[in-house]
Parts: structure tokens; C-alpha cells; sequence
């Protein structure tokens, strides 16, 4: 049995492995990549695998970066099964044509500056279209249900309590008479996500491919973070500022809308339920069609709820309702959000800031010290949403420089995966352990302390794979094959344009600090010389880069 990495390795996004086993060959999970300009050209190349050749597939869950290549895989001629649960199968009805019109958009974008150069026009990924024939593949499975793929592979979908019909596979596959048996995490839930179950602990496996995005860190406590969450939004909102929250569509915002609703049962002092007040009587908006969509499939799968979200349900409480929420569904509306000068609440997708409606709002409420920008999902490197995290002094919006002025904050604790004590905690509890693991989905540092603190409790070996490692699973784990990256160059030529853009950022902060300190009184004469003579220096040396360009 042997398992090759082709995506989300030293990285938290593009989800794909190739397992072959008993003369089947099979994928798990196809994401998109996602973040940097150098990250997401991987999926524009051709699959490391031939398409013809993959027998099934099986999905961990609906997210874009475990589904997003889907119908690229159908495009490209696949015509196999696609195993998911029932409700990632309805999430990916609405997520991957939703996707499909991201990638029609953004080849239209970048068409229209290739005419203007005189340049060939490129094909989107794929389109609305493909998308939606994809679906075609999809197959409903429920929970605990045994799928016997054929005599020798059998299967079973367990709740990874990430998101709504996420899972958390076993694979039983017997070749040459031995049976072994491999799990893929998926994406690891916390046990205290609103709405959904905990994660389910499995008995045992021989193999184990897990996720490590919060490998070194720890989240905050559920009851912190709600108190914490109405804190900000309460104090944003008494000042006549907006509180904009970028929040993953799928997931994330139906989770913020539960807390919302719920947070009436948290605490009964006189301050908190001052400031719970004022946000009860501030207009909540739901402004992405796609989040829209998903929270009617949240409705539609409410047997899926944890224990005490279904007690509420049959309590008449309806956890994804509540006064004062409204839903913008039309481009319209959501641009007379920015000409309100009323003070609200809108939560809008991307989570990373990266496209749609978000990065309108950013543009029209990042500026204003008044406003709040409350992040609550994890920010991948090289995104919109990262760089404000790391405290960006400005950002570029649709081409316009605009100043980050506005209240930035981060609530960790809403993150749909699990921290470095849950990932820990779910190896434990095997009964019988694993033989060997494998680290995906997470930055290298991460993944490194991760890999340490395992070793110093567990004792089992771990392996962090590179991209297009392949790996023979025998008695002992060793990889036998990789494939090469040949767009090395290509990638090179992106890294110098985002470290000029970097460079540039670097400059107009330095311009603003240095602008600072010729205003301060006490700045002496002899520290002005200096300076002037480092600024000389540096203009020399991009003087001298650019002649010998």
C-alpha cells in the first residue's frame, strides 16, 4: 500500500492524496490552493496522476480547500464515485458552482488586463457549469456506515465535528492476505464548537494522516471568548462604529450566528447583560449569498446538531434565528450597508478577505478608527486577512492604498480545528495506536513542535511529507518515490513581485516613522545627518539593483 502527498503539505490548504492498495488506486479529499499568487498557481497545473486511472474517491468534507478541484477533476475526464456524507454532498451543491463563478470572474479579470498587453487569453479552472455537472458524481453516505467497496476495501465516514458533515475516514484495506487499516483526520474539530458534535475518537489504526493547523497552540476558552465577543462588538457599537466580521460562509458564520443568539444563556450579571442589550438591538447582517445558502442547509440537517443545540431546536428556540438578523442577498443591498451610517454588525464571506463582498466592506469601514475588524478564523499566509492580522499599517483594496485605522481583532477560540491539547488528546485516545503518523494541513513551524510533543508522549514515529512524497507502507514506512515541482522557475519570478510589494509596503512605513520623528522637537541635528545618509545608502543600492537589472 503505498500514499503519495500532493497537496496540503508544510501548508494548510489544496487537500489531496493518492492512496493505492489491493490493485486500487483511490483520492482523498481534492482541494483547491489557496493564499499566496506562488501557492494558488498550483491549480491551473495538470494532477500528478492520471485521471483515468482513480477507481474512487472519498471526501472529508465540504470546504474548498479539501473539494475545490472536483469539477477540475471532472473537466479533466474523471467519472468515478465521490463517497461524502449527506451533508457535505448538499454543502458542495451550492460551494462548487459558487467556486466555479470565483474562477469565471477571475479569468475574465485577468483576461481583460491580457488584452490590454496584447497577451493570449487564459480558460478559467473550470466554470459554473462543470461545476454543477460535477455534482453528478456525488455519492450520500451516512455516519457509521460501512462501505464495502469491494471485497478487499471497505470504508466508514465518522464525525470529525469541524463542520457541518464533516468526517473523519477509516480505510480498511487487505492485500496479499494483510489487512491494514489507515485514517485520514480530515479537518479535526474543537469540542466545543457551537452547534456540532465532538469529534469522534477512533480505536485504532495502523496508519494515521492527521491534520496540525493549531499544532503549537492553544485556544481559548469557549466561555472567554464569548464574553470576549461581546466586549468588542458592545464597545464598537456604543462609539457608532460598524463591527465587520470576515467569516468563512460554510461553518463559521452559522457558529457566530448560534453564539449570538445563545449568548442571553451565558451570564446574568448587570454589565454583561448591559452590553448584551445593545447588541440585541443592533442589526445583525448576513451579507453573502453563499452563507445565506449554506445556513438554509445548516436548517435542512438540523439531526446533525449536538445534544444540547437539539434540546433548544425542540425547545422552539431556533438557533439560527433571532431578532434583528437580516439576510442581504442582492448586490444592492449589500452596497446601501456602506451608506448607512447606522451602527451594525455584518458578517461577510471570504474569512481570508481574499474575494466577494468583504473586500468591499474592508474598503468602505477599514479606514475609520470607529469601526471593529473582528477576525475569527484562521488566516493563511500571503492573504488579505493575514497581513491586516499582522498588523498592516495599509492595505491595497481593488487597487486603492487604503490606511488600517480601524479597531483590528482577533478571537482564536471560534477556529473550527482542533489546538495542538485536541489533536494530542484524539491520538490518546486510540486504544490501539497507530504505528505510524503523518502530519498535513499546517505550517512547518507548527507542524515541527507538534511533531516533538508527540514523540515526547508517544513515542510513535512521525513523518511531516514534502509535496509529491510517496511513501510505501510496509513494516517499515519509507518513501520511495517523489515528484519533482517543475514550475520552480515560474515560482521564483511571483516570489520577486511579492517581495518588491513587500518592499514597498516596508518604504511607506518607513516614510511614515521618519516623517513622525522630523516632527518631534528633540529630534537632534546630528541623528537627521545620519538618517539622511542611510536613506542615501538604500537609494544608491535600488539604484544599483535596477542598472543591473
Amino acid at each position: 500500500m503505498n500514499i503519495t502527498f500532493l497537496g496540503a503539505t508544510k501548508t494548510v490548504t489544496g487537500s489531496n492524496f493518492l492512496v493505492e492498495g489491493a490493485g486500487k488506486k483511490f483520492l482523498v479529499d481534492c482541494g483547491l490552493f489557496q493564499g499566496q499568487a506562488t501557492v494558488e498557481m498550483e491549480n491551473e497545473e495538470d494532477f500528478q496522476f492520471d485521471v483515468n486511472d482513480i477507481d474512487f474517491m472519498l471526501l472529508t468534507h465540504a470546504h474548498i480547500d479539501h473539494s475545490g478541484r472536483i469539477p477540475k477533476l471532472y473537466k479533466d475526464g474523471y467519472r468515478g464515485r465521490i463517497y461524502a456524507t449527506k451533508a457535505t454532498c448538499d454543502l458542495c451543491a451550492i460551494m462548487l458552482p459558487d467556486s466555479g463563478h470565483i474562477q469565471e470572474m477571475e479569468a475574465d479579470w485577468k483576461n481583460r488586463k491580457k488584452l490590454r498587453k496584447g497577451e493570449k487569453t487564459i480558460e478559467p479552472i473550470y466554470d459554473v457549469a462543470t461545476a454543477l455537472m460535477s455534482l453528478e458524481l456525488f455519492n450520500p453516505v451516512n455516519y457509521d456506515q460501512l462501505i464495502e467497496i469491494d471485497d478487499d476495501i471497505h470504508v466508514r465516514f465518522n464525525d470529525a465535528g469541524h463542520m457541518l458533515g464533516s468526517a473523519i475516514i477509516e480505510i480498511w484495506i487487505r492485500e496479499n492476505g494483510v489487512n491494514k487499516k489507515i485514517v485520514f483526520t480530515g479537518d479535526l474539530g474543537n469540542n466545543d464548537i457551537p452547534l456540532l458534535s465532538e469529534p469522534t475518537m477512533i480505536e485504532d489504526a495502523d496508519y494515521l494522516v492527521m491534520e496540525s493547523t493549531y499544532g503549537d497552540r492553544h485556544h481559548m476558552r469557549n466561555d472567554d471568548k464569548a464574553e470576549l465577543f461581546v466586549d468588542i462588538v458592545s464597545e464598537t457599537i456604543r462609539n457608532g462604529g460598524t463591527v465587520v466580521i470576515p467569516s468563512f460562509a460554510v461553518g463559521r458564520t452559522q457558529e457566530i450566528l448560534y453564539e449570538l443568539n445563545n449568548l442571553k444563556e451565558q451570564k446574568h450579571d448587570t454589565d454583561f447583560l448591559r452590553k448584551y442589550e445593545i447588541l440585541m438591538h443592533t442589526p445583525v447582517y448576513v451579507d453573502s449569498p453563499l452563507a445565506i445558502s449554506a445556513t438554509e442547509v445548516f436548517k435542512e440537517n438540523m439531526e446533525l446538531f449536538d445534544e444540547d443545540t437539539q434540546r433548544l431546536i425542540q425547545s422552539g428556540d431556533n438557533p439560527l434565528e433571532f431578532p434583528g438578523l437580516r439576510f442581504t442577498r442582492t448586490a444592492q443591498e449589500s452596497k446601501e450597508l456602506n451608506e448607512d451610517d447606522e451602527a451594525s454588525i455584518i458578517i461577510s464571506a471570504s474569512g481570508m478577505c481574499e474575494v466577494g463582498r468583504i473586500k468591499h466592506h474592508l474598503k468602505h469601514n477599514i479606514w475609520n478608527p470607529k469601526n471593529t475588524i473582528l477576525f475569527v478564523g484562521y488566516q493563511a499566509p500571503g492573504t488579505l486577512g493575514r497581513k491586516i492580522v499582522d498588523g498592516a499599517k495599509t492595505v491595497k483594496i481593488f487597487g486603492e492604498e487604503i490606511s488600517v485605522n480601524a479597531r483590528i481583532e482577533y478571537i482564536e477560540g471560534y477556529s473550527g480545528h482542533a489546538d495542538q491539547e485536541g489533536l494530542l488528546n484524539f491520538i490518546y485516545s486510540f486504544a490501539k495506536k497507530p504505528e505510524h503518523i503523518f502530519l498535513v494541513h499546517g505550517e512547518p513551524e507548527g507542524q515541527k513542535v507538534l511533531k516533538q510533543k508527540i514523540a515526547e508522549t508517544t513515542e510513535i514515529p512521525v513523518t511531516i511529507p514534502s509535496f509529491g512524497e510517496k511513501y510505501d507502507l510496509s513494516e517499515t514506512i519509507k518513501m520511495v518515490d517523489k515528484i519533482e515541482n517543475n514550475n520552480s522557475q515560474k515560482y521564483v519570478k511571483l516570489q520577486v513581485l511579492d517581495r518588491l510589494e513587500t518592499l514597498k509596503e516596508e518604504l511607506q512605513d518607513m516614510e511614515q516613522m521618519v516623517k513622525e520623528d522630523l516632527q518631534t522637537a528633540d529630534t537632534n541635528d546630528a541623528e537627521i545627518i545620519r538618517l539622511n545618509n542611510r536613506i542615501k545608502d538604500l537609494e544608491q543600492q535600488i539604484v544599483r539593483i535596477v542598472e543591473g537589472y
